[in-house]
């Protein structure tokens, strides 16, 4: 049988991956499918304490961290192919050069 300690240990997995792949990873599209390991590691954790609880209200969180990731993925491709367009690469070293 599955327990609420399974989800968390799921959403640990998934939010150390995450947080590691952004410590040592230079690559932006590294970066983004990181911040999304992270935040659906987050998501996992609202639905398993909304199961837990018998409300919906964790589900409903779930429903807008699924529309802010989606969202942030939108953004993030636009600033990579801005950044391919301009330098060439995707490095996160080569990314000040978009100032202005």
């Amino acid at each position: 049988m599955i327990t609420i300690t399974h989800y968390l240990v799921l959403s640990l997995v998934l939010f150390t991956l995450g947080v590691v792949g952004m410590v040592i990873r230079r690559n932006f599209i590294t970066l983004l499918m990181c911040v999304e390991l992270i935040i659906n590691a987050a998501t996992i954790n609202f639905i398993a304490f909304s199961r837990q609880a018998g409300d919906v209200t964790g589900q409903v969180f779930a429903v807008f961290l699924i529309t802010i990731a989606a969202a942030e993925a939108a953004i993030g491709l636009g600033i990579i192919v801005a950044l391919v367009r301009l330098k060439q690469t995707v490095q996160l070293d080569q990314a000040n050069v978009m100032r202005g």
